[in-house]
C-alpha cells in the first residue's frame, strides 16, 4: 500500500454450507466491490507454479499430481494421519494470508473504499478480528438442506456431518454485523445494497 492512502473498509463474508455465500459474494461484485475469495486463493497456490507446491510436495510428496497439489490427495493424507492437518495448515495459512495482503494493498492503491473478504471459516480461524464489519448469509434450515442435497453426490449423512463440523448458524448470526437472508435473491440483492449504503454513510459521518 502506498504511503498516504487510506485503507479500504474490510467487510468479511461468511456463512454455513448451502446458505448462499458464493451467490451473495457475486452480488457484492456486481455492485463494483472487489472480492477476495479464500477458497480461490488456495486453488491459486495449489496450482502448478503456485507458492504452496514446493513446500507441500516436499513435506507430502504423494500430494504432487501433474505439477500441482491435489486436494483429494491431501484429504487422504489427513484421513490416514490426522496430525498432518496442522503441518499442512502451517504451510498454507501464511501463504493465503500473503495473498490476502497483496489483494488489500492493491485495493488501497486503486483507491477502493470497500472490499469483500469471502472466508468460509472466518470465525473459526480468528480472521473476524481483522474485519471492520461482518456479513453472515443465512436461510431457513429446510432451504439450506434442500440446496445442499441438490448437489451431485451429496447425501443426508454427509450434510449432517458437514453441519456438525461447522459453527452453528445461530452462533454466526449472533456475531454478525449484518445478516443477509438469501431465501429470495431479489431481497438478498436489496440487503447487499443496504449494507453498502450504511457503510458508506458511516464512513462519510466519521
Amino acid at each position: 500500500m502506498k504511503a498516504g492512502l487510506s485503507r479500504p473498509y474490510r467487510l468479511g463474508l461468511t456463512g454455513s454450507i448451502g446458505m448462499g455465500k458464493s451467490t451473495t459474494a457475486a452480488m457484492f461484485a456486481a455492485e463494483g466491490i472487489p472480492v477476495w475469495d479464500a477458497d480461490a486463493a488456495v486453488h491459486r497456490i495449489y496450482a502448478a507454479g503456485g507458492l504452496a507446491v514446493a513446500p507441500l510436495s516436499e513435506a507430502f510428496p504423494e500430494a504432487l499430481v501433474e505439477g500441482g497439489i491435489s486436494r483429494s490427495a491431501l484429504r487422504s493424507i489427513i484421513a490416514a494421519d490426522p496430525s498432518a492437518l496442522s503441518r499442512i495448515e502451517q504451510i498454507v495459512h501464511p501463504l493465503v494470508a500473503s495473498d490476502r495482503t497483496r489483494f488489500l494493498d492493491q485495493a488501497a492503491d486503486d483507491g477502493v473504499d470497500i472490499v469483500l473478504l469471502d472466508i468460509p471459516l472466518l470465525f473459526e480461524t480468528g480472521a473476524d478480528g481483522q474485519m471492520d464489519g461482518i456479513v453472515v448469509v443465512s436461510a431457513p434450515l429446510h432451504l439450506q438442506r434442500e440446496r445442499v442435497l441438490a448437489r451431485q453426490g451429496m447425501t443426508p449423512a454427509q450434510f449432517d456431518l458437514i453441519l456438525s463440523r461447522q459453527m452453528p448458524d445461530a452462533e454466526k448470526r449472533a456475531r454478525a454485523t449484518w445478516i443477509i437472508d438469501t431465501s429470495t435473491l431479489p431481497e438478498a440483492k436489496e440487503q447487499v445494497r443496504q449494507v453498502l449504503a450504511r457503510i458508506r454513510k458511516d464512513k462519510a459521518d466519521a
